[in-house]
């Protein structure tokens, strides 16, 4: 009879096991996403494949399961098609690709506090945010999929504090991500079967709040998907047991999560990128086309008024306006001089956002360059007040940071190789050595003069007068010129040591009489120490050994 009884119960047994097994529950769904794309909702040669194919590759996805579209930040503002209305067009076009929820990117405060609340009531979608205090825009939303849940919080990042108009944040405390991901950890547990960070934050070495230093600190947050830092990560970057995810900038690519979940729980993660090559010959989405067809007729008569022209191509772009000095930099810190009193103009090289080709200058072209609705100021400065700056300007060179000045009036030597606050080798002012003790009028824009990007020596000095938009400077110096052709001049000058000697690459246009009245070297020291028989011996790519001692 036991025997029975225990042939019986494993009968059982294995009948439930096998049960169990049959009605173990499987859900796969994908996560699409964008981050930093700044207004490039058209494909270009300088941006992505433009969100005409997006939405195409987004409807293939959706066609084939269940997917969740998220936006990482930094949407809002960049371009003029989405600067003319504040960000309103962007939000149109989301709303009809269908998008779950948008964390605020520091870009996405551009157009100020009530601006996002705006947004957000125009958007389908909620915009997140869950480390502000006070809050301003909802810190999580919980999305259902076959009766999975999935928790999203938002992570705005610090940095905001100083890359957006100081303005733009008053009364905005932006608490510790790591903290505040912690708590939203607790917080959804008990609700949700996986946990998604939507965040703001980067990846950056330099930066002291990351994606990474979350992962880090956090445990049970399965997903983080990033932005700010502008890195493609094609298979993302595992950390702890969060996989970290970021799609580039300017929707040069599509982000992909393919998940995989079992019982309730997260089972597998494969990241991948849709790259604009990839996608050269996806069809564009013909209503997402239209619509921004739309978009731009109304922004036409604002846009296409010709300011002026110009004979070469103005270079704005990202790594060369963060790294060097730029013939596009000095044109706008000439027109910044030519409208104010001042001494020394500067300008950081993140504010300027695009080029400009040869030939004529549209108003809409300008105010692309210059998105930001940046007033010209001019302030006091001593000498040891304008070094300050200067230092601060190329502390973090080489990296590729918004803070890289662009200057008119005075020219700058500095070794990128030295520590931070002791790289400058030489400043001149108008051409003469600057003087500590002596007070300089340094006109720069209103961002920086309230201590955006971390000038926080502007923010204590007095302001002697207030002009207008940069946009508008710019445009009525190339206006009053009517064609342009800036080059680099010297302004900005980077050497690397050897022994008591630094090197300098010969660019076009140098001549030795030139290089020697910028190191401040007698023409035949130069000569000597680079064995060279004839001054007009001398050719563009050149490295020239300058004399120090």
């Amino acid at each position: 009879m036991k025997k029975r009884f225990l042939i019986v119960t494993m009968v059982f047994v294995l009948m439930f096991s096998l049960i169990g097994t049959a009605l173990a529950q499987e859900m796969d769904f994908t996560v699409l996403f964008t981050n930093d794309t700044h207004g490039r909702v058209e494909e270009g040669g300088y941006a992505g494949m433009g969100f005409p194919k997006l939405a195409t590759l987004i409807k293939e996805y959706r066609s084939e399961g269940n997917v969740l579209l998220l936006d990482s930040g930094d949407t809002f503002h960049g371009q003029t098609i989405v600067n003319l209305n504040e960000g309103e067009a962007i939000v149109n076009i989301m709303n009809e690709m269908g998008y779950d929820a948008l964390t605020l990117g520091n870009h996405d405060f551009n157009f100020g506090q009530e601006r996002i609340k705006e947004l957000d009531e125009m958007s389908d979608f909620p915009l997140l945010a869950a480390n502000l205090d006070p809050l301003l825009v909802e810190p999580y939303v919980i999305k259902e999929i076959e009766g999975m849940k999935i928790g999203i919080f938002g992570l705005a990042t610090p940095e905001t504090t100083y890359k957006t108009h100081p303005k733009n944040v008053e009364g905005l405390t932006f608490r510790d991500p790591a903290v505040v991901a912690q708590e939203m950890v607790d917080e959804l547990s008990g609700q949700v079967d996986m946990i998604i960070a939507l965040a703001h934050l980067g990846i950056s070495e330099e930066s002291e709040f990351t994606s990474r230093k979350v992962a880090e600190n956090v445990s049970g947050i399965d997903l983080i998907v990033d932005g700010h830092s502008h890195h493609a990560l094609e298979e993302g970057m595992m950390v702890n047991d969060t996989l970290i995810v970021q799609a580039g900038e300017y929707d040069k690519n599509l982000g992909v999560v393919e998940v995989k979940m079992v019982d309730g729980a997260v089972e597998d993660l494969k990241a991948s990128l849709v790259t604009k090559e990839e996608a050269e010959d996806v069809e564009k989405d013909p209503d997402i086309l239209a619509q921004i067809e739309e978009i731009k007729a109304e922004n036409e008569e604002i846009t296409s008024a010709v300011v002026g022209k110009t004979s070469v191509e103005l270079n704005g772009e990202r790594e060369y306006v963060r790294t060097g000095e730029t013939n596009l930099g000095n044109l706008l810190t000439d027109a910044m001089l030519a409208k104010v009193d001042a001494d020394v103009a500067i300008t950081n090289g993140g504010g300027i956002r695009a080029s400009i080709d040869e030939g004529e200058i549209t108003k809409g072209e300008i105010i692309t360059v210059l998105p930001f609705g940046n007033t010209t100021i001019v302030k006091k400065l001593t000498g040891a007040q304008l070094l300050d700056v200067v230092e601060h300007g190329v502390s973090q060179y080489p990296a590729h940071e918004g803070l890289f000045p662009q200057v008119g009036g005075i020219r700058i030597i500095f070794d990128g190789e030295r520590p931070a606050g002791e790289r400058v080798i030489d400043l001149k002012v108008q051409g003469e050595p600057i003087e500590y003790d002596d007070v300089y009028h340094v006109a720069t824009n209103d961002f920086m003069a309230a201590g955006g990007d971390g000038y926080e020596t502007f923010a204590n000095t007095e302001t002697v007068v207030e002009a207008g938009g940069l946009e508008e400077v710019l445009m009525e110096y190339i206006s009053n010129k009517g064609t342009v052709a800036p080059v680099r001049e010297g302004r900005i000058i980077e050497v690397d040591k050897e022994g008591n000697n630094y090197i300098y690459d010969v660019r076009k246009g140098d001549y030795l009489a030139k290089i020697s009245k910028m190191f401040n070297v007698k023409i035949d020291a130069i000569m000597e120490a680079n064995n060279i028989e004839s001054a007009n011996m001398i050719y563009a790519g050149q490295e020239i050994a300058i004399p120090m001692d």
